[in-house]
Protein backbone atom coordinates (compact mmCIF):
# COMPACT_ATOMS: atom_id res chain seq x y z
CA UNK A 1 0.00 0.00 0.00
CA UNK A 2 1.31 3.40 -1.40
CA UNK A 3 -0.11 6.13 0.83
CA UNK A 4 1.52 8.88 -1.50
CA UNK A 5 0.19 7.41 -4.59
CA UNK A 6 -3.10 6.68 -3.33
CA UNK A 7 -4.26 9.54 -5.81
CA UNK A 8 -2.08 12.43 -4.29
CA UNK A 9 -4.94 13.45 -2.45
CA UNK A 10 -6.88 13.63 -5.98
CA UNK A 11 -10.15 15.28 -4.76
CA UNK A 12 -8.35 17.69 -2.93
CA UNK A 13 -10.02 19.68 -5.55
CA UNK A 14 -11.75 18.17 -8.03
CA UNK A 15 -13.72 15.62 -6.02
CA UNK A 16 -14.10 11.96 -5.75
CA UNK A 17 -13.23 8.97 -8.07
CA UNK A 18 -16.18 7.87 -10.11
CA UNK A 19 -18.25 4.84 -9.30
CA UNK A 20 -16.59 1.94 -12.35
CA UNK A 21 -18.69 -0.77 -10.40
CA UNK A 22 -22.54 -0.49 -11.66
CA UNK A 23 -23.30 -0.20 -15.44
CA UNK A 24 -26.51 1.75 -15.70
CA UNK A 25 -29.00 0.63 -17.47
CA UNK A 26 -32.08 2.74 -19.05
CA UNK A 27 -35.17 2.80 -16.64
CA UNK A 28 -38.59 4.26 -18.84
CA UNK A 29 -39.68 5.77 -15.62
CA UNK A 30 -36.76 8.29 -16.01
CA UNK A 31 -38.14 9.58 -19.30
CA UNK A 32 -38.28 12.91 -19.86
CA UNK A 33 -39.09 15.46 -22.12
CA UNK A 34 -36.77 18.60 -22.61
CA UNK A 35 -36.11 21.93 -24.86
CA UNK A 36 -33.79 19.91 -27.25
CA UNK A 37 -35.68 16.20 -27.00
CA UNK A 38 -36.87 12.97 -25.22
CA UNK A 39 -34.02 11.59 -22.66
CA UNK A 40 -33.90 8.29 -20.50
CA UNK A 41 -31.40 8.26 -17.80
CA UNK A 42 -31.15 5.52 -15.25
CA UNK A 43 -31.99 4.10 -11.69
CA UNK A 44 -29.07 4.58 -9.01
CA UNK A 45 -28.85 2.06 -6.81
CA UNK A 46 -30.33 4.27 -3.83
CA UNK A 47 -33.29 4.48 -5.84
CA UNK A 48 -32.65 7.75 -7.08
CA UNK A 49 -32.79 8.78 -10.55
CA UNK A 50 -29.82 9.71 -12.68
CA UNK A 51 -29.09 11.70 -16.20
CA UNK A 52 -25.88 11.74 -17.22
CA UNK A 53 -23.80 13.97 -19.99
CA UNK A 54 -26.64 15.91 -20.96
CA UNK A 55 -25.99 18.98 -23.28
CA UNK A 56 -26.62 22.76 -22.66
CA UNK A 57 -24.38 24.09 -24.94
CA UNK A 58 -22.72 23.03 -28.57
CA UNK A 59 -19.58 22.28 -29.27
CA UNK A 60 -16.93 25.11 -28.40
CA UNK A 61 -14.25 23.96 -30.95
CA UNK A 62 -13.36 26.28 -33.85
CA UNK A 63 -15.63 28.92 -34.58
CA UNK A 64 -17.17 28.60 -31.04
CA UNK A 65 -13.37 29.02 -28.93
CA UNK A 66 -13.07 32.04 -27.45
CA UNK A 67 -16.69 32.75 -27.88
CA UNK A 68 -19.76 32.88 -25.20
CA UNK A 69 -21.67 29.68 -25.84
CA UNK A 70 -24.19 28.65 -28.48
CA UNK A 71 -27.60 26.58 -27.33
CA UNK A 72 -27.11 22.77 -27.61
CA UNK A 73 -28.49 21.31 -30.87
CA UNK A 74 -31.17 19.31 -30.75
CA UNK A 75 -32.04 15.74 -31.35
CA UNK A 76 -34.32 12.89 -32.80
CA UNK A 77 -35.71 10.48 -30.79
CA UNK A 78 -34.37 9.34 -27.37
CA UNK A 79 -31.15 10.44 -25.99
CA UNK A 80 -29.58 7.68 -23.87
CA UNK A 81 -27.99 9.83 -20.66
CA UNK A 82 -26.27 6.78 -19.44
CA UNK A 83 -22.79 8.20 -19.72
CA UNK A 84 -20.50 11.13 -18.41
CA UNK A 85 -20.12 14.12 -20.99
CA UNK A 86 -15.90 14.24 -22.35
CA UNK A 87 -14.26 16.67 -19.49
CA UNK A 88 -13.44 19.83 -20.42
CA UNK A 89 -10.22 19.79 -22.34
CA UNK A 90 -7.41 20.17 -18.98
CA UNK A 91 -3.67 18.81 -18.50
CA UNK A 92 -3.97 16.00 -16.54
CA UNK A 93 -2.94 15.58 -13.20
CA UNK A 94 -3.41 13.38 -9.98
CA UNK A 95 -6.35 15.84 -8.64
CA UNK A 96 -8.05 14.64 -11.43
CA UNK A 97 -8.77 10.97 -10.73
CA UNK A 98 -10.36 9.29 -13.88
CA UNK A 99 -8.61 6.59 -15.47
CA UNK A 100 -8.65 6.51 -18.52
CA UNK A 101 -6.50 10.24 -17.63
CA UNK A 102 -2.65 10.22 -17.98
CA UNK A 103 -0.84 12.74 -15.64
CA UNK A 104 0.54 15.37 -17.27
CA UNK A 105 -1.50 14.75 -20.78
CA UNK A 106 -3.90 16.87 -22.21
CA UNK A 107 -7.21 15.13 -22.08
CA UNK A 108 -11.05 15.94 -23.00
CA UNK A 109 -12.70 17.45 -25.41
CA UNK A 110 -14.12 21.37 -26.50
CA UNK A 111 -17.23 19.77 -26.57
CA UNK A 112 -18.12 18.93 -22.99
CA UNK A 113 -20.76 21.77 -21.82
CA UNK A 114 -23.03 19.62 -20.00
CA UNK A 115 -24.66 18.24 -16.85
CA UNK A 116 -25.37 15.26 -14.60
CA UNK A 117 -29.08 15.33 -13.14
CA UNK A 118 -29.24 13.62 -9.85
CA UNK A 119 -33.00 13.23 -8.47
CA UNK A 120 -35.38 11.80 -5.86
CA UNK A 121 -37.90 9.08 -7.58
CA UNK A 122 -41.12 10.38 -6.26
CA UNK A 123 -39.97 14.19 -8.27
CA UNK A 124 -43.88 14.57 -10.26
CA UNK A 125 -45.21 17.81 -10.45
CA UNK A 126 -43.10 18.17 -6.94
CA UNK A 127 -41.30 21.15 -7.71
CA UNK A 128 -38.38 20.08 -5.74
CA UNK A 129 -35.61 22.98 -4.79
CA UNK A 130 -32.34 22.51 -7.24
CA UNK A 131 -28.92 22.75 -6.55
CA UNK A 132 -26.32 23.03 -9.05
CA UNK A 133 -23.03 22.44 -8.00
CA UNK A 134 -19.87 23.72 -9.34
CA UNK A 135 -17.29 22.21 -9.03
CA UNK A 136 -13.27 23.07 -8.10
CA UNK A 137 -9.85 22.48 -9.36
CA UNK A 138 -8.23 26.25 -9.62
CA UNK A 139 -10.52 26.98 -12.95
CA UNK A 140 -8.10 24.44 -15.08
CA UNK A 141 -9.07 21.19 -13.96
CA UNK A 142 -12.34 19.05 -13.17
CA UNK A 143 -15.18 17.90 -14.53
CA UNK A 144 -18.57 17.22 -13.14
CA UNK A 145 -18.63 13.23 -13.23
CA UNK A 146 -16.43 13.47 -10.26
CA UNK A 147 -19.01 14.60 -8.05
CA UNK A 148 -21.80 12.29 -7.32
CA UNK A 149 -24.96 14.25 -5.99
CA UNK A 150 -27.28 10.90 -5.63
CA UNK A 151 -27.05 10.62 -1.79
CA UNK A 152 -27.83 14.06 -1.42
CA UNK A 153 -30.70 13.95 -3.62
CA UNK A 154 -32.57 11.46 -1.86
CA UNK A 155 -31.42 12.60 1.37
CA UNK A 156 -33.31 15.54 1.28
CA UNK A 157 -35.52 15.05 -1.03
CA UNK A 158 -33.78 18.18 -3.73
CA UNK A 159 -32.71 18.06 -7.66
CA UNK A 160 -28.73 17.93 -7.88
CA UNK A 161 -27.08 19.31 -10.72
CA UNK A 162 -23.19 19.00 -11.37
CA UNK A 163 -21.66 20.79 -14.54
CA UNK A 164 -18.94 21.55 -16.39
CA UNK A 165 -17.70 24.35 -18.24
CA UNK A 166 -14.32 25.64 -19.80
CA UNK A 167 -11.07 25.42 -18.28
CA UNK A 168 -7.74 26.96 -18.43
CA UNK A 169 -7.15 28.81 -21.40
CA UNK A 170 -10.49 27.85 -23.28
CA UNK A 171 -12.27 29.27 -20.02
CA UNK A 172 -10.18 32.48 -18.93
CA UNK A 173 -8.20 34.73 -21.97
CA UNK A 174 -8.29 38.12 -23.66
CA UNK A 175 -6.78 39.46 -26.72
CA UNK A 176 -8.17 42.95 -28.52
CA UNK A 177 -8.82 41.09 -31.78
CA UNK A 178 -11.43 38.89 -29.78
CA UNK A 179 -12.98 42.31 -29.01
CA UNK A 180 -13.03 43.42 -31.87
CA UNK A 181 -14.23 40.60 -34.30
CA UNK A 182 -17.03 40.00 -31.90
CA UNK A 183 -20.22 39.13 -33.68
CA UNK A 184 -22.27 39.74 -30.07
CA UNK A 185 -21.44 41.57 -26.89
CA UNK A 186 -21.10 38.73 -24.90
CA UNK A 187 -18.20 37.03 -27.39
CA UNK A 188 -16.60 40.07 -26.22
CA UNK A 189 -16.31 38.89 -22.78
CA UNK A 190 -12.79 37.08 -21.41
CA UNK A 191 -15.12 35.00 -18.55
CA UNK A 192 -15.45 32.22 -20.95
CA UNK A 193 -16.25 29.88 -18.15
CA UNK A 194 -18.78 32.03 -16.02
CA UNK A 195 -20.69 32.53 -19.51
CA UNK A 196 -21.37 28.81 -19.98
CA UNK A 197 -22.48 28.59 -16.22
CA UNK A 198 -24.79 30.94 -16.77
CA UNK A 199 -25.86 28.74 -19.71
CA UNK A 200 -26.68 25.96 -17.97
CA UNK A 201 -28.14 28.41 -15.68
CA UNK A 202 -30.97 29.43 -18.35
CA UNK A 203 -30.81 25.86 -19.30
CA UNK A 204 -31.63 24.81 -15.65
CA UNK A 205 -34.34 27.20 -15.70
CA UNK A 206 -36.10 25.93 -18.62
CA UNK A 207 -35.62 22.48 -18.30
CA UNK A 208 -36.07 21.55 -14.41
CA UNK A 209 -39.02 21.48 -14.08
CA UNK A 210 -38.94 18.38 -16.57
CA UNK A 211 -37.08 16.64 -13.42
CA UNK A 212 -39.62 17.43 -10.83
CA UNK A 213 -37.60 21.08 -10.25
CA UNK A 214 -38.46 24.26 -9.27
CA UNK A 215 -36.93 26.80 -11.36
CA UNK A 216 -37.76 29.44 -9.30
CA UNK A 217 -35.95 28.21 -6.18
CA UNK A 218 -32.21 28.01 -7.52
CA UNK A 219 -29.54 27.55 -5.12
CA UNK A 220 -25.85 27.43 -6.96
CA UNK A 221 -22.63 26.06 -4.33
CA UNK A 222 -19.45 25.40 -5.21
CA UNK A 223 -16.11 24.94 -3.68
CA UNK A 224 -12.82 26.05 -3.93
CA UNK A 225 -12.26 27.59 -7.77
CA UNK A 226 -16.29 26.48 -7.75
CA UNK A 227 -16.86 29.23 -4.57
CA UNK A 228 -14.74 31.65 -6.95
CA UNK A 229 -16.88 30.73 -9.73
CA UNK A 230 -19.94 31.23 -7.08
CA UNK A 231 -18.71 34.83 -6.21
CA UNK A 232 -18.65 35.90 -9.84
CA UNK A 233 -22.06 34.98 -10.58
CA UNK A 234 -23.16 36.87 -7.87
CA UNK A 235 -21.61 40.17 -9.03
CA UNK A 236 -22.24 39.11 -13.01
CA UNK A 237 -24.80 41.51 -14.22
CA UNK A 238 -26.05 38.54 -16.49
CA UNK A 239 -26.78 36.46 -14.39
CA UNK A 240 -29.51 38.46 -12.90
CA UNK A 241 -32.81 36.42 -11.77
CA UNK A 242 -31.20 32.71 -12.52
CA UNK A 243 -30.73 31.55 -9.51
CA UNK A 244 -32.19 32.60 -5.81
CA UNK A 245 -29.56 31.45 -3.15
CA UNK A 246 -25.79 30.49 -3.27
CA UNK A 247 -23.42 28.49 -1.15
CA UNK A 248 -19.58 29.88 -1.11
CA UNK A 249 -17.69 26.64 0.15
CA UNK A 250 -13.39 27.65 0.39
CA UNK A 251 -14.32 30.74 -2.09
CA UNK A 252 -12.24 33.94 -3.38
CA UNK A 253 -13.72 37.03 -3.91
CA UNK A 254 -10.39 38.36 -6.07
CA UNK A 255 -10.17 39.21 -9.43
CA UNK A 256 -7.89 41.08 -11.96
CA UNK A 257 -8.38 43.66 -14.31
CA UNK A 258 -8.18 43.13 -18.35
CA UNK A 259 -4.97 45.04 -18.60
CA UNK A 260 -3.28 42.01 -16.39
CA UNK A 261 -5.15 39.54 -17.78
CA UNK A 262 -3.44 40.30 -21.15
CA UNK A 263 -0.09 40.97 -19.39
CA UNK A 264 0.28 44.58 -19.86
CA UNK A 265 0.24 45.27 -15.87
CA UNK A 266 1.62 43.45 -13.13
CA UNK A 267 3.88 40.52 -12.57
CA UNK A 268 0.67 38.18 -14.30
CA UNK A 269 2.86 35.92 -16.88
CA UNK A 270 -0.15 35.64 -19.41
CA UNK A 271 1.41 37.51 -22.35
CA UNK A 272 -1.44 37.18 -24.77
CA UNK A 273 0.01 38.85 -27.52
CA UNK A 274 2.91 36.00 -27.52
CA UNK A 275 0.31 33.12 -27.55
CA UNK A 276 -1.39 35.00 -30.57
CA UNK A 277 2.00 35.00 -32.10
CA UNK A 278 3.02 31.23 -30.89
CA UNK A 279 -0.68 30.39 -32.59
CA UNK A 280 0.55 31.96 -35.77
CA UNK A 281 -1.76 35.06 -35.62
CA UNK A 282 -5.09 36.30 -34.33
CA UNK A 283 -6.35 34.52 -37.39
CA UNK A 284 -6.11 31.38 -36.10
CA UNK A 285 -7.65 31.36 -32.57
CA UNK A 286 -10.55 29.57 -34.13
CA UNK A 287 -8.72 27.47 -36.59
CA UNK A 288 -5.45 26.14 -34.41
CA UNK A 289 -5.63 22.47 -32.95
CA UNK A 290 -6.58 22.12 -29.13
CA UNK A 291 -2.71 20.78 -28.90
CA UNK A 292 -1.28 23.99 -30.17
CA UNK A 293 -3.73 26.04 -27.89
CA UNK A 294 -2.48 24.51 -24.75
CA UNK A 295 1.23 24.22 -26.42
CA UNK A 296 1.12 28.08 -26.65
CA UNK A 297 0.12 28.70 -23.11
CA UNK A 298 3.74 26.37 -21.60
CA UNK A 299 6.62 27.87 -20.49
CA UNK A 300 9.65 28.36 -21.98
CA UNK A 301 12.08 28.88 -19.53
CA UNK A 302 15.03 26.84 -18.45
CA UNK A 303 13.93 27.30 -14.23
CA UNK A 304 10.57 26.44 -15.00
CA UNK A 305 7.80 23.66 -16.65
CA UNK A 306 4.49 23.89 -17.06
CA UNK A 307 1.97 26.57 -17.66
CA UNK A 308 1.87 29.89 -18.00
CA UNK A 309 -0.12 31.02 -14.55
CA UNK A 310 -3.63 31.85 -15.97
CA UNK A 311 -6.04 35.05 -15.04
CA UNK A 312 -9.08 33.55 -13.28
CA UNK A 313 -12.07 35.83 -12.83
CA UNK A 314 -11.04 38.54 -14.92
CA UNK A 315 -13.18 42.35 -14.70
CA UNK A 316 -13.96 42.22 -18.56
CA UNK A 317 -16.78 44.79 -18.44
CA UNK A 318 -18.92 42.40 -20.19
CA UNK A 319 -20.00 39.36 -17.98
CA UNK A 320 -18.20 40.98 -14.62
CA UNK A 321 -18.09 44.72 -14.29
CA UNK A 322 -14.45 46.70 -14.07
CA UNK A 323 -14.08 46.93 -10.80
CA UNK A 324 -12.53 44.58 -7.93
CA UNK A 325 -15.01 41.79 -7.53
CA UNK A 326 -14.64 42.20 -3.72
CA UNK A 327 -16.11 45.83 -3.93
CA UNK A 328 -19.29 44.98 -5.95
CA UNK A 329 -20.40 43.54 -2.52
CA UNK A 330 -20.49 46.87 -0.82
CA UNK A 331 -24.00 47.56 -1.95
CA UNK A 332 -26.88 46.04 -2.75
CA UNK A 333 -26.63 47.57 -6.65
CA UNK A 334 -23.72 45.68 -7.23
CA UNK A 335 -24.61 42.17 -6.55
CA UNK A 336 -27.22 40.23 -6.40
CA UNK A 337 -28.62 40.35 -2.91
CA UNK A 338 -30.04 36.39 -2.41
CA UNK A 339 -29.34 34.89 0.71
CA UNK A 340 -25.80 33.97 0.89
CA UNK A 341 -23.65 31.27 3.07
CA UNK A 342 -19.86 31.37 3.03
CA UNK A 343 -17.56 29.29 4.94
CA UNK A 344 -14.09 27.71 5.08
CA UNK A 345 -12.22 24.68 6.53
CA UNK A 346 -10.25 24.89 10.27
CA UNK A 347 -7.00 23.80 7.88
CA UNK A 348 -7.63 24.20 4.69
CA UNK A 349 -3.73 24.98 4.05
CA UNK A 350 -3.46 21.05 5.21
CA UNK A 351 -3.68 20.02 1.42
CA UNK A 352 -1.05 22.06 0.39
CA UNK A 353 1.21 22.51 2.94
CA UNK A 354 1.48 18.43 3.05
CA UNK A 355 3.78 18.21 0.02
CA UNK A 356 6.01 21.54 0.90
CA UNK A 357 9.56 20.25 0.87
CA UNK A 358 10.09 22.62 3.45
CA UNK A 359 7.34 21.50 5.93
CA UNK A 360 7.45 17.64 5.49
CA UNK A 361 9.29 14.83 4.65
CA UNK A 362 8.04 11.15 3.19
CA UNK A 363 9.66 7.90 5.67
CA UNK A 364 10.47 5.21 3.50
CA UNK A 365 8.99 6.38 0.35
CA UNK A 366 5.20 6.39 1.14
CA UNK A 367 4.34 7.77 4.59
CA UNK A 368 4.16 11.48 4.86
CA UNK A 369 5.19 13.53 8.16
CA UNK A 370 5.92 16.85 9.44
CA UNK A 371 9.57 18.05 9.81
CA UNK A 372 8.69 19.89 13.18
CA UNK A 373 4.72 19.33 13.34
CA UNK A 374 4.43 22.96 15.69
CA UNK A 375 6.02 25.07 12.45
CA UNK A 376 3.25 22.50 9.95
CA UNK A 377 0.50 23.37 12.27
CA UNK A 378 1.53 26.46 12.79
CA UNK A 379 1.90 27.51 9.42
CA UNK A 380 -1.09 25.78 8.47
CA UNK A 381 -3.29 28.02 10.58
CA UNK A 382 -2.03 31.54 9.97
CA UNK A 383 -2.39 31.08 6.46
CA UNK A 384 -5.80 29.45 6.91
CA UNK A 385 -6.43 32.38 9.01
CA UNK A 386 -6.32 34.39 6.38
CA UNK A 387 -8.25 32.66 3.85
CA UNK A 388 -10.90 32.93 5.88
CA UNK A 389 -10.49 36.49 6.63
CA UNK A 390 -10.46 37.26 3.14
CA UNK A 391 -13.49 34.93 2.05
CA UNK A 392 -15.79 34.58 5.02
CA UNK A 393 -15.41 37.74 7.88
CA UNK A 394 -14.55 40.37 5.64
CA UNK A 395 -17.12 39.82 2.78
CA UNK A 396 -19.66 39.09 4.73
CA UNK A 397 -19.08 42.17 7.18
CA UNK A 398 -19.49 44.21 3.85
CA UNK A 399 -22.39 42.72 2.56
CA UNK A 400 -23.71 43.15 6.15
CA UNK A 401 -22.79 46.70 6.31
CA UNK A 402 -24.56 47.23 3.12
CA UNK A 403 -27.55 46.24 4.20
CA UNK A 404 -27.81 43.14 2.99
CA UNK A 405 -28.84 40.70 6.38
CA UNK A 406 -29.48 36.94 4.98
CA UNK A 407 -25.81 36.34 5.10
CA UNK A 408 -24.72 33.36 7.52
CA UNK A 409 -20.74 31.71 7.81
CA UNK A 410 -19.54 28.36 8.77
CA UNK A 411 -16.44 26.53 9.37
CA UNK A 412 -15.81 23.17 8.83
CA UNK A 413 -13.84 21.41 11.72
CA UNK A 414 -13.94 17.61 11.04
CA UNK A 415 -10.43 16.39 11.72
CA UNK A 416 -10.71 12.66 12.74
CA UNK A 417 -8.84 11.16 10.25
CA UNK A 418 -7.27 7.64 10.54
CA UNK A 419 -3.51 6.66 11.35
CA UNK A 420 -1.85 3.97 9.73
CA UNK A 421 1.69 3.53 10.99
CA UNK A 422 3.89 7.09 10.77
CA UNK A 423 0.87 8.17 8.27
CA UNK A 424 -1.68 10.39 10.70
CA UNK A 425 -4.54 12.07 8.34
CA UNK A 426 -5.87 14.20 12.00
CA UNK A 427 -2.63 15.90 12.31
CA UNK A 428 -1.34 16.03 8.41
CA UNK A 429 -4.79 16.69 6.93
CA UNK A 430 -7.21 17.38 9.44
CA UNK A 431 -10.09 19.48 8.38
CA UNK A 432 -8.14 20.55 5.22
CA UNK A 433 -8.92 22.11 1.57
CA UNK A 434 -12.20 20.14 0.05
CA UNK A 435 -12.95 17.69 3.20
CA UNK A 436 -16.00 19.12 3.43
CA UNK A 437 -17.08 18.37 0.08
CA UNK A 438 -18.31 14.35 1.30
CA UNK A 439 -19.97 15.57 4.21
CA UNK A 440 -22.12 17.68 2.03
CA UNK A 441 -22.84 15.24 -0.28
CA UNK A 442 -22.94 12.27 1.80
CA UNK A 443 -20.62 10.15 -0.22
CA UNK A 444 -17.12 9.39 1.66
CA UNK A 445 -15.27 9.17 -1.52
CA UNK A 446 -12.38 11.83 -1.53
CA UNK A 447 -8.52 10.16 -1.61
CA UNK A 448 -9.17 6.57 -3.58
CA UNK A 449 -9.77 3.42 -2.39
CA UNK A 450 -6.87 3.19 -0.48
CA UNK A 451 -7.01 6.58 1.15
CA UNK A 452 -10.10 6.87 1.81
CA UNK A 453 -10.47 3.58 3.95
CA UNK A 454 -7.80 5.21 6.18
CA UNK A 455 -9.41 8.69 5.95
CA UNK A 456 -12.95 7.04 6.60
CA UNK A 457 -12.22 4.62 9.17
CA UNK A 458 -14.41 2.26 10.79
CA UNK A 459 -14.64 3.94 14.33
CA UNK A 460 -15.78 7.20 13.56
CA UNK A 461 -18.41 5.61 10.35
CA UNK A 462 -21.82 6.67 12.86
CA UNK A 463 -20.77 10.27 14.28
CA UNK A 464 -19.49 11.19 10.43
CA UNK A 465 -22.66 9.86 9.02
CA UNK A 466 -24.44 12.27 11.71
CA UNK A 467 -22.44 14.73 11.22
CA UNK A 468 -22.86 14.42 7.23
CA UNK A 469 -26.38 14.37 7.14
CA UNK A 470 -26.65 17.18 9.43
CA UNK A 471 -24.82 19.37 6.95
CA UNK A 472 -26.55 18.08 3.88
CA UNK A 473 -29.95 18.77 5.98
CA UNK A 474 -28.92 22.72 6.53
CA UNK A 475 -27.83 23.04 3.09
CA UNK A 476 -31.00 21.66 1.94
CA UNK A 477 -33.20 23.74 4.73
CA UNK A 478 -30.90 26.49 2.75
CA UNK A 479 -31.99 25.88 -0.17
CA UNK A 480 -35.66 25.22 0.41
CA UNK A 481 -36.47 28.08 2.03
CA UNK A 482 -33.05 30.86 2.06
CA UNK A 483 -32.67 30.40 5.82
CA UNK A 484 -30.43 27.26 6.70
CA UNK A 485 -32.26 26.08 9.66
CA UNK A 486 -33.57 22.31 11.19
CA UNK A 487 -36.52 21.70 13.72
CA UNK A 488 -34.95 20.34 17.13
CA UNK A 489 -31.25 21.37 15.93
CA UNK A 490 -28.88 24.00 16.44
CA UNK A 491 -29.94 27.67 15.05
CA UNK A 492 -27.60 28.74 12.70
CA UNK A 493 -27.54 32.73 12.96
CA UNK A 494 -27.43 35.24 10.22
CA UNK A 495 -23.87 37.42 10.03
CA UNK A 496 -24.91 39.90 12.35
CA UNK A 497 -23.32 42.83 14.64
CA UNK A 498 -21.77 39.69 16.47
CA UNK A 499 -20.78 37.94 13.46
CA UNK A 500 -21.76 34.36 15.01
CA UNK A 501 -20.44 31.34 12.62
CA UNK A 502 -21.48 28.04 12.88
CA UNK A 503 -18.87 25.47 13.45
CA UNK A 504 -19.52 21.90 12.36
CA UNK A 505 -17.74 18.74 14.37
CA UNK A 506 -18.81 15.43 14.90
CA UNK A 507 -20.11 14.69 18.57
CA UNK A 508 -16.90 13.15 19.45
CA UNK A 509 -15.14 16.62 19.50
CA UNK A 510 -17.38 19.20 20.34
CA UNK A 511 -20.29 18.54 17.88
CA UNK A 512 -22.37 21.37 16.00
CA UNK A 513 -21.73 24.85 17.81
CA UNK A 514 -22.00 28.74 17.65
CA UNK A 515 -19.17 30.65 18.29
CA UNK A 516 -18.12 33.90 17.30
CA UNK A 517 -15.89 34.40 14.07
CA UNK A 518 -15.08 37.10 14.08
CA UNK A 519 -11.12 37.57 12.90
CA UNK A 520 -8.91 40.54 11.52
CA UNK A 521 -5.61 41.35 10.63
CA UNK A 522 -4.51 43.02 13.65
CA UNK A 523 -5.57 39.54 15.72
CA UNK A 524 -3.81 37.68 13.42
CA UNK A 525 -0.43 39.64 13.63
CA UNK A 526 -0.63 39.88 17.64
CA UNK A 527 -1.04 35.98 17.78
CA UNK A 528 1.78 35.53 15.63
CA UNK A 529 3.92 37.69 17.38
CA UNK A 530 3.59 35.80 20.56
CA UNK A 531 2.98 32.24 19.77
CA UNK A 532 5.54 30.15 21.84
CA UNK A 533 5.06 26.94 19.26
CA UNK A 534 7.71 29.42 17.02
CA UNK A 535 11.36 30.71 17.05
CA UNK A 536 11.84 33.88 15.55
CA UNK A 537 12.79 32.17 12.13
CA UNK A 538 9.90 30.97 11.89
CA UNK A 539 7.60 33.34 13.05
CA UNK A 540 9.40 35.41 10.33
CA UNK A 541 9.13 32.76 7.98
CA UNK A 542 5.45 32.69 7.92
CA UNK A 543 5.27 36.88 7.84
CA UNK A 544 6.85 36.26 4.86
CA UNK A 545 4.44 34.12 3.09
CA UNK A 546 1.65 35.60 4.44
CA UNK A 547 2.94 38.85 2.73
CA UNK A 548 3.20 37.72 -0.65
CA UNK A 549 0.15 35.97 -0.59
CA UNK A 550 -1.91 39.09 0.74
CA UNK A 551 0.58 42.19 -0.05
CA UNK A 552 -1.99 44.34 2.25
CA UNK A 553 -0.33 42.48 5.42
CA UNK A 554 3.21 44.32 4.99
CA UNK A 555 2.60 46.82 7.20
CA UNK A 556 1.22 45.14 9.95
CA UNK A 557 3.73 41.85 9.83
CA UNK A 558 6.49 44.16 9.58
CA UNK A 559 5.89 45.27 13.57
CA UNK A 560 7.06 41.13 14.29
CA UNK A 561 10.86 41.50 16.14
CA UNK A 562 13.02 40.40 14.84
CA UNK A 563 12.02 40.32 11.14
CA UNK A 564 14.09 42.12 8.33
Amino acid sequence: MCLISFGILAAGCSGEKPDSIMVPTMADVTKVTTAQGHLVGFTAKNGGHVWRGVPYGADTSGKNRWRAPRPAPSWEGVREALNFAPVCPQIATSFTPIESFTNGKLEGSEDCLALDIYAPANTDKKQLPVMLWIHGGSNVSGSSQLYVGENLAVNENVIIISVQYRLGPLGWFSHPALVESAPTAEDASANFGILDLIAALKWTRDNVAAFGGNPENVTIFGESAGGHNVTSLLASPLAEGLFHRAIIQSGSFDSVTIEAARGKTGDLPNPSLEVAQRLGGPEKFHSASLADVFAAFELETTDAEGFMELPRIIRDGVALPQTPLRDSFGSLETFHNVPIISGTNKDEMKLFYLFDERLTETKFGQFIVAKDQDFYDAASDYSTRVWKINSVDKPLALMRDAGHNNVYGYRFDWDEGGKFLWMDFAKMLGAAHAVEIPFVLNRFKLLGEDGDKLMFGKKTAESREKLSRAMGAYWASFARSGVPQLQGSIAWPAFGSQAKLIYFDSANDGGITVQSGDDDFDKLVNDLKSDTRLSIEQRCEIAQGLIEWTPELKPVLRVIQGCK
